[in-house]
């Protein structure tokens, strides 16, 4: 299996997060510092592999565990060196004691912004590299007319991956302009031609039916997206996307990132154990701290 393509036997791996905190149980429950609660509840799973992280919801476990577990070597150097490089430009944010809300309005303890990494020219020209390696060998029978990029942080991406595989470049604007042609896609797209999305990270998968179906409604096919990361604990973005038709081909997950912060000492291992309280269980999580539960 190629490049994280979602597939129903796919998988997600990664190393148990190591907790070393001793803890003096106060009087009062509430005087338990929130970060220590997420860390002892990420210690009490005590089912897991030891060298392995595995999301609670059963059907996403057994997808991730063989997608990642069947990642050839090529594969998996791609994902290490994306998440390295995520973690060396700053791109990734651990911050449970003061939660993000994403687009999607969940709240989340983590963050990634894949849009740094268009200020590292070396970082980005590796990227592309396996981008143009992963949807070269995502498994589709049908050859890229075009990349199309989705407004605004997959057109960069698009436009780097587009030179290198010497094809056309298209953007999906999120709605149409409102004035002279109505244009919801930028660039000269042929009738009947084949193109793929870009993207620069998946969360729950809602925001790319968007871009997916102005391109078909345009008169393309699409049938990939490409995306650096993919968060890979949200079920419905796999079963959003194969319900359309279409593959998500990734670079690295949370598992990747996991992995090489908690290996490179990137974090506190508190944090890295509050992340995995929200890995884990990421609708309960969301819903506990302000967002949205589902």
């Amino acid at each position: 299996m190629a490049w994280g393509t979602t597939h129903k036997s796919g998988g997600f791996v990664s190393k148990k997060a190591k907790i070393r905190t001793i803890v003096t149980k106060p009087k009062h429950p509430r005087a338990i510092p929130r970060i220590v609660l997420l860390a002892l509840e990420s210690e009490k799973n005590k089912n897991r592999d030891s060298n392995h992280w595995f999301p609670r919801n059963d059907g996403l476990k057994r997808t991730m565990t063989t997608t990642l577990s069947n990642r050839s070597a090529q594969e998996e150097k791609a994902a290490q060196q994306t998440a390295k490089i995520l973690l060396d430009i700053g791109a990734v944010n651990f911050r449970p004691e003061e939660p993000y809300i994403l687009t999607s309005g969940r709240a989340s303890p983590v963050y990634i912004d894949c849009r740094k990494i268009i200020s590292f020219p070396k970082e980005r020209d590796l990227i592309i590299d396996h981008a143009v390696d992963a949807l070269a060998t995502t498994g589709s029978d049908k050859s890229l007319d075009s990349v199309a990029g989705g407004e605004t942080a997959g057109i960069p991406y698009a436009a780097w991956i587009a030179s290198k595989m010497n094809l056309p470049m298209l953007y999906v604007r999120k709605q149409p302009k409102g004035f002279g042609r109505m244009a919801q896609i930028e660039g000269d797209m042929a009738k009947g031609s084949h193109t793929a999305l870009i993207e620069d990270l998946a969360t729950d998968g809602g925001s790319k039916i968007n871009f997916i179906n102005a391109i078909r409604e345009a008169g393309s096919t699409v049938d990939r997206v490409f995306v650096v990361f993919y968060y890979g604990i949200f079920p419905e973005a796999l079963n959003v996307l194969e319900g359309l038709g279409v593959k998500l081909v990734w670079l690295a997950v949370w598992a990747d990132v996991v992995k090489a912060a908690e290996e490179g000492n990137y974090f506190s291992p508190e944090k890295i154990a509050a992340v995995r309280a929200f890995l884990d269980d990421p609708h309960g999580w969301s819903a506990a701290h302000g967002g949205k539960a589902d």
